[in-house]
C-alpha cells in the first residue's frame, strides 16, 4: 500500500489524455488453452478495471481501441464473437459508468455495424452526454486514416475555402472533436506499433510499450506507464 500510494504521488503531472491499444488477449487465451473469445471477454472486463484506476490517477479523457477497420478481416466468428461481446459489454456496463459521471463517446463509423449495436452506441453516448467526469472513448470500427479522409470530404462538401483550413478547423471535422490531444499512448501486448490509431491526435504524443498482455495489465503496470510518462521531457519542437 505504502508503495502504491509513494509511485502515485511520484506522478505530479498525469498526463490528461491516455489511448490505449489493448493487445494480447488472443494470446492470453492461447497461453491458457483457452477459446480466443474467452481472452476477448477477460479484455473487455480488465477495460473497466484500467479505466477506474487511471480515473483515481486524475486522468482526464481515456480513449480505448476496441475494433478497427483492419478488423474486419479476422475470420468471421471471431469478429461475430467479438461484437456480441462488445453488445453485450456496452449494455452491461453504460448505466454504472453514468452512475459515476463517467461521459462515453463513440469514436469511428456505425456503417457495417447490426442494427442494434448502433441503438446500444447511441443510446450510451445519449445517456451520458452530459456527465462531467472522465470522459471514455471507444474507437469502435475505427481507423486513423479513414477518421481523416471522413473530415476532409466533410470539408469539400461545405465547400470551405482552402486558405480558411487551418488545423483548428480540421480539429473540428475529425471524431475526436473537442477532446485534447493524446498525451500518452499505451501498447500493450509487446508490439511496436501504433497500427493507424489517431494518427492524427498524436502527433506530439508520448508512447509506451509493454510485453504484458492487455487481461494481466494492472495496477503496478499502470503506474509503470505512468511513472515513465511522468520522467519525460515534453518539448513539443522547442528546445
Amino acid at each position: 500500500m505504502m508503495a502504491t500510494q509513494s509511485l502515485k504521488e511520484t506522478v505530479l503531472h498525469p498526463p490528461q489524455h491516455v489511448a490505449i491499444i489493448m493487445d494480447g488477449n488472443r494470446r492470453w487465451a492461447e497461453i491458457r488453452g483457452l477459446p480466443q473469445l474467452e481472452g476477448h471477454r477477460q479484455g473487455l472486463e480488465n477495460m473497466r478495471s484500467v479505466v477506474s484506476y487511471l480515473g483515481d490517477r486524475q486522468v482526464k479523457y481515456v480513449t480505448i481501441f476496441a475494433f478497427s477497420t483492419e478488423n474486419w478481416s479476422r475470420p468471421r466468428d471471431e469478429v461475430r464473437g467479438l461484437l456480441r461481446l462488445l453488445e453485450e459489454r456496452i449494455e452491461q456496463e453504460t448505466q454504472e459508468f453514468h452512475r459515476r459521471g463517467v461521459k462515453l463517446r463513440h469514436l469511428g463509423s456505425l456503417d457495417k455495424l447490426s442494427p442494434s449495436l448502433r441503438r446500444s452506441i447511441k443510446k450510451a453516448v445519449g445517456l451520458t452526454k452530459s456527465n462531467t467526469g472522465l470522459t471514455l472513448s471507444f474507437a469502435f470500427n475505427y481507423g486513423g486514416r479513414s477518421e481523416i479522409l471522413h473530415a476532409v470530404r466533410h470539408l469539400i462538401s461545405e465547400k470551405i475555402p482552402p486558405q480558411d483550413i487551418d488545423e483548428s478547423l480540421f480539429d473540428n471535422y475529425l471524431y475526436t472533436t473537442g477532446l485534447p490531444d493524446v498525451d500518452l499512448l499505451i501498447r500493450t501486448g509487446g508490439e511496436l506499433r501504433i497500427s493507424n490509431f489517431l494518427i492524427w491526435q498524436m502527433a506530439y504524443s508520448e508512447y509506451y510499450f509493454t510485453d504484458v498482455l492487455w487481461p494481466d495489465f494492472a495496477g503496478k503496470e499502470i503506474d509503470k506507464a505512468l511513472l515513465a510518462y511522468s520522467q519525460r521531457q515534453r518539448r513539443f519542437g522547442r528546445l
